[in-house]
């Protein structure tokens, strides 16, 4: 460990999108491991909201699974926002996380004034947080973003002071399975 702190802030929505498009399973360690191999992670903040029971009981049940594993992660933060239920003209369904973006650009950048961190890996391809990584780089903190091609903005990987392809690191993990 070099003596630098990270802290990792998870765009639950936008990740799980990311692998399903691009037909990759992950463990969430491997996915950690991937992000972090030489600084101390000092948290790891996950932003999700839970499934509707009463729509899908089996997926919910699944999920809420899938969180508990994730808790069992050292330092690991599931922090959960709003889930908007759409009904459209056609009756069919739709569900949005709502202020899971906004909930992490506030942590990120309520950890750079607190002094929580000196580096943050955001994963999420969303140019909604340039406003809020510019504000921590103000505060001294570097900023990486880990995304997907396909699903990220070039604008927010350009005002970051790094990157991390993860397709390309994925693939280089032997546990990965997909395309």
């Amino acid at each position: 460990m070099n003596g630098e702190r990270v802290a990792i802030f998870i765009d639950g929505s936008n990740l799980y999108n990311s692998l399903k498009t691009n037909g990759v399973k992950i463990k969430f360690q491997d996915l950690i491991n991937c992000l972090e191999k030489k600084r101390e992670i000092v948290g790891i903040f996950y932003y999700t909201a839970l499934l509707d029971k009463n729509f899908d009981y089996d997926k919910y049940e699944k999920h809420n699974r899938f969180l508990s594993k994730l808790r069992e992660i050292p330092n690991f933060n599931v922090v959960l926002c709003n889930l908007r239920k759409i009904v459209h003209s056609d009756n069919s369904v739709e569900y949005m996380i709502k202020g899971d973006d906004v909930c992490l650009a506030t942590d990120l950048v309520k950890g750079s004034f607190r002094n929580s961190f000196d580096v943050a890996i955001i994963v999420s391809g969303d140019e909604d947080f340039i406003p809020a990584i510019k504000v921590v780089q103000e505060n001294n903190k570097r900023v990486i973003n880990a995304f997907f091609p396909k699903s990220s903005s070039y604008l927010s990987r350009r005002c970051c002071d790094g990157s991390i392809n993860l397709k390309k690191e994925l693939k280089r993990s032997p546990s990965i399975r997909g395309h």
